[in-house]
């Protein structure tokens, strides 16, 4: 064998010299051809030889696509990867890349160019695709290649032809359904329709399946995104949570639509809810529907029980049993997964606020184990019937308030526990949906505890728990302050500062009576004794904070709305979009409506906000 080594090494040098000579001034076009064509040829194993076609694709990719025959190439070669067909027209001038339920044409120009690309899906005429135009404009093939693949996985079921084709109407009805119950006529909440839409519709806002690209919901979106829609411009990008609604294949059969299940015309129940056909064809198929969530979500276990418990279908989702917050800290979620194990770990976050004032939010990990509060990320959601996605939705628009109030106490600036920078802040789990802020309110001897329950997304109850007791009307006050900006440090700085406010009360009263002593004072009427276990938190012998109670001037100065739907006035009303029916009066939801955020929010704040 050492014998033989030096031969092969010689006839091997032979070789390649010899194709260096021969080929050295051909041009890489033939050179391209000519591996094409050892390629087309039969072989007795049936398979390719891998470092062949490395070198073609090396070789394709290194060609400049200036002609119509390279841009063909490129496009075969995609194919080919994607698993789909390929051929040309007999003009030569429409490249057809084909599938079972879809084909696209790609009108081509002289040099190499692309005048369109259009997208026909089964039964429809073709559509033009703006995107994957785009993407072949400027030569991105990798991107044209992957976005070729994502519509292909839209039809990715077992079975024949057939069973694909049943597959596709049944999604097609689906859809014309879900577009019937967004355009039930209901009462406009909001004056930014879209936000309306978005966060009080009965399913968001729809946006229709178009060009291969699937059918989407934004069926939430926070206050911060509401600032950010101003900035970003159309077609850059969908802020807040997204559902694409889409079928996947099933290990079980399950009976889907053949027809629509919305009667003509369509009619909402005595809770405003869609009325659905008891009596309708149906096929069983090897497959569901699916919302595919973008980006996926964070969920507790609670809420993927009831979301499971509705379609009786499992949730598919990854890092199963984390604590919530450590799914929302995208560093700790990027470290998750790639350990095997998920221990508990505490976490300080710092905040920075206007005026250079910084928060410390602290994240006790042994806390956060509890089995109320743990969850998964989720990235689909299985379900076989419209009338699962309004509640499917609901359910995750929830799930969505509680990971925009305790991502506000989440930030990418860490620092060690023992620390302190400006205001110390402990956030706590309670029961179910419920958690605690612990804070100082005047001084750092004098604590505070602030509870949140979220209701559901547009319900956000708080509680106030301070040293000798509560003020309700003050709960009412934080209440709003927090639905509106959906932020736990611009609350608890607005705290502080009405806090600090009210007791400067006290000390103008007994401007009049000096003798009194402030100990002495009567409770006010507003003052209740706390008998929570809570309190034991903020209990000091040496600091007892008396509040005097508040005058409806200043109520009316500060809170943001006082009207008992806690509705908040957007901007001026524009023209209605989204295809919105808003002439009737039906109730979205059994729920009580509650405002969010005015997209003018840091403008509209009361001072002590900002």
């Amino acid at each position: 064998m050492a014998e033989m080594e030096p031969k092969t090494s010689v006839v091997s040098n032979t070789y390649i010299s010899e194709l260096k000579s021969k080929y050295s001034e051909k041009p890489w076009s033939e050179t391209l051809q000519l591996v094409r064509r050892c390629m087309d040829k039969s072989r007795t194993d049936g398979k390719p030889c891998e470092p062949i076609i490395r070198c073609l694709q090396t070789l394709r990719n290194e060609q400049n696509v200036t002609s119509v025959n390279a841009m063909v190439t490129r496009l075969e070669m995609i194919a080919n990867q994607r698993g789909l067909g390929s051929h040309l027209s007999p003009t030569e001038t429409v490249c057809y890349l084909t599938a079972d339920l879809f084909y696209l044409e790609v009108l081509l120009l002289p040099g190499g160019g692309v005048e369109d690309v259009k997208v026909a899906q089964h039964g429809e005429a073709p559509e033009s695709n703006v995107s994957l135009l785009q993407l072949l404009r400027m030569k991105k093939f990798e991107e044209f290649s992957q976005m070729l693949n994502d519509l292909a996985s839209l039809y990715n079921i077992p079975g024949n032809n057939d069973t694909k084709v049943k597959v596709y109407t049944a999604l097609q009805h689906l859809e014309k359904d879900l577009v019937k119950i967004s355009n039930l006529p209901r009462c406009l909440i909001e004056r930014d329709v879209h936000v309306d839409i978005v966060l009080n519709g009965r399913l968001g806002s729809i946006m229709p399946s178009r060009g291969g690209s699937p059918m989407s919901i934004q069926y939430y979106i926070s206050p911060s995104d509401i600032l950010m829609k101003e900035v970003i411009h159309p077609g850059e990008g969908t802020l807040g949570q997204v559902a694409e609604v889409a079928v996947g294949a099933s290990t079980t059969t399950h009976r889907l639509q053949m027809d629509s299940v919305i009667p003509t015309p369509p009619q909402v129940d005595s809770l405003g809810l869609p009325v659905f056909r008891s009596e309708v064809c149906t096929e069983s198929l090897p497959a569901s529907f699916l919302l595919r969530l973008q980006p996926p979500l964070p969920t507790l276990g609670s809420l993927s029980r009831k979301m499971s418990q509705i379609t009786e279908l499992p949730l598919e989702g990854s890092l199963q049993g984390v604590p919530l917050f450590h799914l929302l800290d995208s560093d700790c979620l990027e470290k998750k997964n790639n350990e095997s194990s998920h221990g508990a770990k505490d976490a300080c976050f710092l905040m920075s606020l206007p005026d250079d004032e910084i928060h410390s939010y602290v994240f006790c990990g042994a806390a956060w184990e509890c089995e109320s509060w743990r969850g998964a990320l989720i990235h689909t959601v299985s379900f076989t019937h419209p009338a699962h996605v309004p509640i499917l939705l609901e359910l995750l628009r929830h799930q969505s308030a509680i990971n925009v109030l305790l991502a506000s106490c989440i930030s990418s600036h860490k620092h060690q526990l023992g620390h302190v920078h400006g205001l110390s802040c402990e956030v706590l789990p309670e029961s179910d949906c419920s958690f605690s802020v612990t804070f100082s309110v005047l001084d750092r001897d004098t604590l505070a505890v602030l509870l949140v329950s979220v209701v559901d997304s547009r319900q956000v109850c708080c509680r106030l728990l301070l040293p000798g007791g509560m003020d309700h009307s003050l709960d009412d006050y934080i209440s709003k302050v927090l639905t509106r900006c959906m932020s736990i440090p611009i609350t608890i700085r607005a705290i502080r500062k009405r806090v600090a406010r009210m007791r400067c009360l006290p000390t103008r009263l007994s401007e009049h009576n000096s003798a009194v002593n402030s100990e002495s004072l009567p409770p006010s009427p507003h003052l209740h004794t706390c008998s929570s276990p809570h309190c034991s938190r903020v209990k000091s012998d040496s600091h007892v904070l008396r509040l005097a109670p508040s005058s409806p001037e200043t109520m009316e100065q500060h809170c943001l709305n006082s009207s008992p739907t806690h509705r908040v006035v957007f901007g001026a009303a524009g023209p209605v979009s989204d295809g919105a029916n808003t002439d009737a009066v039906a109730n979205p939801s059994p729920t009580v409506p509650v405002g969010v955020c005015s997209h003018q929010m840091a403008s509209s704040f009361s001072p002590e906000l900002i």
